[in-house]
């Protein structure tokens, strides 16, 4: 699979406030590079120099300690990883499919669960 990884994409930090979460990321120098509202929960791409965060509406993690929900990897070929993921039995999460937001111009990914239950995002941007 790893000719297919490009680097590092986004970390995903759910608040209970995407506007407080903003506005304390920007005193920091971050500045807010995608906003959508998604099925009721609103979300924001912050980024500084390369940085980028996805902050995003979820009562059951926000303000936990450590709560980061994922991290995620930018793909160049999101169907060939999917297979590579599939074949080695990686327990893929969301579905075990492939799925679609209409971030940016839009973004296909999946998540798969790692050794200690962190969650892995695939994610290509199209």
């Amino acid at each position: 699979m790893k000719g297919y990884l490009r680097g590092m994409q986004h970390i995903g930090l759910p608040t209970a406030s995407v506007p407080d979460t903003v506005a304390f990321y920007k005193e920091l120098g971050f500045e807010v590079i995608h906003e959508k509202r998604i099925g009721g929960a609103d979300v924001a791409f912050l980024e500084l120099n390369g940085f980028v965060i996805e902050t995003y509406t979820s009562d059951a993690l926000a303000g936990k300690a450590g709560a980061i929900d994922h991290f995620t990897i930018d793909v160049s070929d999101i169907d060939e990883c999917f297979k590579i993921a599939k074949d080695r039995g990686y327990n893929i999460l969301d579905g075990g499919g492939i799925n679609e937001l209409p971030f940016f111009n839009g973004v296909r990914f999946f998540i798969v669960e790692g050794v200690n239950k962190e969650r892995i995002e695939f994610n290509q941007k199209l």
